[in-house]
Formats: C-alpha cells, sequence, structure tokens
C-alpha cells in the first residue's frame, strides 16, 4: 500500500514537472571527527580504523542532500582549534562532531564557541558490541566513543552551550534515524536563517495576533524581511502580456480542475496576477510571501488582492509559500514545513464535529497544491467571505492520514515559538466554499483539544503538514533556539 509520503512525493514531481521548484543555498552541514593522537604511536592500527569509520559518516550525511565541510580528523587540541576555524569560514547550518574514541573535551570545546553554529555530537562505535575474547587495548579504544560524551555535554552545559548528541553503532539505522531527524531540522534553520520574506500591503485590522514585528524574524532567525507595496505588484502586471496570460490558463488548466462557476474574465485575471507575481517574487528574491489589502469599490488594489490566490497557490506548489491575511509568522511556519518536504498549507478552524470527534479546519486563499488528496479545484466566487473582491479561489482537501500543525507562538516578552500537534485526516462531509479543507482527529474531545492549543500562544492561521513531523520542528526548535510546545 502507498504511504502518504509516496502520495505526496508522486503529486509533488508531477508538480515540478510543471511548476520548477525556485533554487536556494543548499544546507551546509559541517563534519569534524577526532580522537585522543597520544593513542596513535602506543596503537598504530587505531588511527586508520577510525579515519575509515569517519569516512564512511561523511559519505552517510552527502546523501541526504547536503552540503558537507569536512574538517577532517582532529587529534589534539590545537587540531580542533583549527577546525573550527574552518568551520566558521564555512557558515555551516550544523556541526556534526564524531567522537571515534575517547578524546578530551579541550579538542572540541572551541569547535562549539567559535563557530557560532549547533553541535550535534555522535558516537558511533563500529559495531554492535565488542569481541572481549580477541581483542586487545587498541581493539577495545576503537569502542571507546562513548567515555567522552558526558564530558563533553557537561562542558558544553559549562560554557552555556545547547548539547545533544547520539549514540550508536556504526550501521545501526535506528541511529541514522535520529541522525537524519538533526538534518532535517537543520534543513529548516537553513530554511528560515537566509530567507527573505515577502510582507506585501497592511495587516488586517482588528487581528492583533497577526501583527509581527519584522525586526523579531531577523533577530530570533536571521531572516530578512522585505517590505512590499501592492504597487509593486501593479507595476508588473500593466506589463503582462496577453501571450503569457494564455499560456498561465493553459497551465493551470493542467494543474486544476475548473469549476462551471468560473468566469473566463476571472481566471484570466487571476492568471495574470499569477504571471505578475513570479516576477516580483524573482526580483525581490523571495522564498515566501504574506499579504493582504482592503480596498474598495473594485478599484485596482482590491482587484489585486482577490486576483492573488490562483498565482499564490502555484507559488506555493513551487516552495515558495503564501499566505493572506498579512500572516507572517505563518508564512514562516509554512516555510519551515516546506524546508523538510512536508507541505504547509494556510489553515484555521472551521468549526467542531462532536459526533465524529474531529475539528474540521481550513481556509481560503491559496494551498499547497502536494497536500491534497485529489486535483485541486478552481471556483469562483462572487464575494469573498471576510474580505473584499471576487475571482477565482482555489479548493483542495487535506488527503487522509497523518498531518502534524505547526504554528508560530509568541509570548509577553515577544520570544517566538514553534507550536505542533499531531493528528490524522479522516473522511468525511466537506465544504464546498473554495477553501482548503480537512476533518482532523487529534484522539480527543475537539472541544479540550482547542482549548489546549489555544493556551500555548499559538496565533489563529498555522501551517498543515503531511505526516508525522513533531520530532523534526522539535529539534529545530533546539537549532534556532527558540521553545516548543506539543499538544
Amino acid at each position: 500500500m502507498a504511504t502518504t509520503a509516496d502520495h505526496m512525493a508522486v503529486r509533488a514531481a508531477a508538480l515540478r514537472d510543471l511548476l520548477p521548484p525556485v533554487t536556494r543555498r543548499r544546507t551546509r552541514i559541517g563534519l569534524v571527527a577526532g580522537g585522543l593522537g597520544t593513542y596513535w604511536p602506543q596503537f598504530p592500527g587505531l588511527l586508520p580504523q577510525l579515519k575509515e569509520s569517519a569516512a564512511h559518516v561523511a559519505d552517510r550525511l552527502r546523501e541526504m542532500d547536503v552540503e558537507v565541510t569536512d574538517a577532517g580528523f582532529v587529534s589534539d587540541a590545537q587540531e580542533g582549534a583549527r577546525a573550527a576555524e574552518e568551520l566558521r569560514r564555512a557558515d555551516c547550518d550544523l556541526i556534526v562532531l564524531f567522537l571515534t574514541t575517547y578524546l578530551t573535551s579541550s579538542m572540541v570545546l572551541p569547535i562549539a564557541q567559535r563557530s557560532h553554529t549547533p553541535v550535534l555530537v555522535i558516537d558511533l562505535q563500529p559495531s554492535q558490541k565488542m569481541d572481549h575474547a580477541s581483542f586487545d587495548t587498541g581493539a577495545w579504544l576503537a569502542y571507546c566513543g562513548q567515555c567522552p560524551v558526558p564530558e563533553v555535554g557537561n562542558v558544553f552545559r559549562r560554557a552555556g552551550l545547547p548539547f545533544r548528541s547520539v549514540s550508536g553503532w556504526l550501521r545501526q539505522e535506528s541511529a541514522w534515524r535520529r541522525i537524519e531527524q538533526w538534518i532535517r531540522a537543520a534543513h529548516i534553520r537553513a530554511g528560515l536563517r537566509h530567507a527573505r520574506h515577502g510582507l506585501m500591503g497592511h495587516v488586517y485590522p482588528g487581528m492583533l495576533d497577526v501583527q509581527t514585528d519584522p525586526t523579531l524574524l531577523a533577530t530570533t532567525f536571521g531572516s530578512h524581511v522585505e517590505v512590499l507595496e501592492f504597487d509593486d505588484l501593479r507595476h508588473r502586471v500593466e506589463r503582462v502580456t496577453e501571450t503569457e496570460i494564455r499560456e498561465r490558463m493553459a497551465l493551470a488548466r493542467q494543474i486544476f480542475t475548473l469549476d462551471e462557476s468560473v468566469r473566463e474574465e476571472d481566471f484570466a485575471w487571476g492568471a495574470t496576477v499569477s504571471v505578475a507575481l513570479d516576477r516580483l517574487v524573482a526580483d525581490f528574491e523571495l522564498d515566501s510571501l504574506a499579504y493582504y489589502h482592503r480596498g474598495l469599490d473594485g478599484e485596482l488594489h482590491e482587484r489585486l488582492g482577490a486576483g492573488m490566490i490562483l498565482g499564490a497557490s502555484l507559488l506555493t506548489a513551487r516552495g515558495v509559500p503564501a499566505a493572506g491575511e498579512y500572516e507572517l509568522r505563518t508564512s514562516v511556519a509554512q516555510l519551515a514545513s516546506q524546508s523538510i518536504g512536508a507541505g504547509g498549507s494556510f489553515t484555521e478552524i472551521q468549526a467542531l464535529d462532536f459526533e465524529e470527534g474531529v475539528v474540521e479546519m481550513g481556509h481560503d486563499g491559496p494551498a499547497h497544491l502536494a497536500v491534497g488528496a485529489r486535483t485541486p479545484l478552481l471556483r469562483g466566487l462572487g464575494v469573498y467571505h471576510g474580505k473584499r473582491g471576487w475571482g477565482v479561489s482555489v479548493e483542495c482537501d487535506v488527503r487522509h492520514g497523518p498531518v502534524t500543525l505547526l504554528g508560530l507562538g509568541q509570548d509577553a516578552d515577544g520570544s517566538l515559538s514553534f507550536v505542533t500537534s499531531e493528528g490524522t485526516v479522516v473522511p468525511g462531509p466537506l465544504l464546498e466554499i473554495g477553501n482548503t479543507t480537512s476533518r482532523v482527529d487529534f484522539g480527543r474531545d475537539p472541544g479540550e483539544w482547542v482549548d489546549a492549543w489555544s493556551a500555548t500562544g499559538v496565533g489563529h492561521h498555522w501551517s498543515v503538514t503531511v505526516g508525522r513531523h513533531t520530532a523534526d520542528f522539535r529539534a529545530a526548535a533546539s537549532l534556532l533556539g527558540i521553545d516548543h510546545r506539543q499538544v
């Protein structure tokens, strides 16, 4: 039976054929292995064996869609300091420190201090256990990588550095799954650390929870927020040609089913705005986009805001997540989700079904097309609820199976947090109103779930992702230096 991940991969591959994904900086992983140099002249066969293990680790890491900077093998504090400088220059998103045998903490503390990069300590002995009958001291020392782990943990704590470790054996797949989780977390850190978030228009009046200080994203993640005007979009709309409009409409017909409610002129307008949005994203090198404009009586800026949904959905499918209602924190959550290939569609609570025990979720506006259970629908709407304007909207239902919600919470001191909850999308009736919708079973009374979720500090929008990813987001929060809260 095909898994949820398989389904999403097939859908994503089909979309990639039509919508080539944007190219971003690859996640950078630093690697340094080490052991106590005093051992090498004492046991001549030990160092070659340990270096062979280090080469295996490097090969496994390179299979994880990352760029690896291998600082080599360190045997004393001086070599550790040189490795620290090399990794500092490499601007890594995570450093993997491989303790192959005992070493002193003085050899590795500079690597964590000078690089200003999160560190993952790993100790992977050559096999499941020693052969006690045949081992001598030199053979035993190859299995002694666990010995310095508490020492390094103690020194990191005393230095005020977060400590993370994975202990196991070299070809233990369960250990490598734990390492892979930290690499996925590094993908999220890389995505947010180098992101350029577009923020276009103005905040939805009265939504106090969505108001976000752009400086906070720079100081928390390293992200840049590019403040845009709807005139930046208008300027590009005016330069879209009739040929480009026809081509975009043809592309949309390959991706969407067009409902009979779609009016040709509204479809053409959505296609026009879509072409202009692509140029806006390219010109400003955006990695995400949050937008809103209230407008008045059908004037041009209102029509631009109303025409965003088609183009914003196509951008999201390409890996540039878009969120309406000026929801900057949710577009950040969507980008974090996108960074690990988990989708990330804009959503909120719609209603509760106490008979079936589910929370109904959804939102109007852009959808992540790769998470859908079926071909997405373009529906024509004569009015947008809670917003001015009219036009084409995307209707999509999240496919059945496990999902993870990711929202960004904020506390009284301004600090951000990752807030997650795992549930299962189940069958049942859905509204046909041009929204992305789902019915999520959290395994508890839906009212109790809403109370617990709302108490975390999350806003009323978040990203819905396909699969179980709480562990990934928890690890990413650790690398980013923020809290993680799970409901």
